[in-house]
């Protein structure tokens, strides 16, 4: 039997990103997802509970997401994994983060490409990745049985912007109903930004994506 992975999430920087560190209870084993702005202090936590951290994940390649890609990724000497539609975007991370007036800071490149589909094991357990593009091309989700980290897709009683280069409102819509909506209604969802939510909540309240999940063929 799978082990049932557990979620911790710390709220870090200026644009209050959601940090999360997935990890097996029973082997100590972890991820880190989306290390951004101010998450310093996550490593710190991490050391101090022993945790061995096996990769840094990425849902997508927003600068506040990725800021700190690099110094997670010396801390733990562990891989980098991201969707390989975000590889441009994540290259260019430093002129982002100065167009809304931020100091530089660049990511190392990726060691391997996050495969749709796929799993990322944790110890005993493993995450799925969802291809959840709109938000920009390249986003996904992690699922795990209990719970999504979700990213820029959905968030309580709202979505992810689609204003920005790569963005795509209807993609993103979809990506919300064939995904996300066909997890179970006790999923719990844990974003990019803001307070944990479930997904039969967001069925029935969220204003901009409302009902059952789409029917995929």
């Amino acid at each position: 039997m799978a082990v049932a992975l557990k979620v911790e999430s710390f709220q870090v920087g200026p644009l209050e990103n959601n940090t999360y560190v997935v990890f097996d209870p029973e082997t100590l084993e972890a991820v880190v997802v989306d290390p951004g702005m101010g998450s310093e202090p996550v490593a710190a936590a991490i050391k101090g509970r022993n945790l061995r951290v096996t990769a840094i994940l990425n849902t997508h390649a927003h600068f506040d997401h990725t800021y700190k890609n690099a110094h997670f990724v010396k801390e733990f000497g562990c891989p980098l994994m991201i969707h390989e539609a975000e590889l441009e975007l994540l290259r260019d991370m430093s002129r982002h983060a100065g167009l809304f007036g931020f100091p530089p800071s660049s990511s190392p490149d990726p060691d391997a490409f996050l495969r749709v589909g796929g799993e990322v094991r944790v110890g005993g357990g493993s995450l799925k990745i969802l291809h959840t593009p709109g938000h920009t091309p390249g986003g996904v989700c992690f699922a795990a049985p209990g719970f999504v980290i979700s990213g820029d897709t959905l968030f309580a009683q709202s979505i992810g912007r689609t204003d920005l280069p790569g963005g795509d409102y209807d993609a993103l819509v979809q990506s919300i109903k064939s995904s996300l909506y066909a997890l179970p209604e006790s999923t719990e969802v844990y974003p990019g930004h803001g307070p944990a939510t479930l997904i039969g909540y967001e069925k029935r309240h969220n204003p901009f994506v409302k009902g059952a999940s789409a029917i995929v063929l």
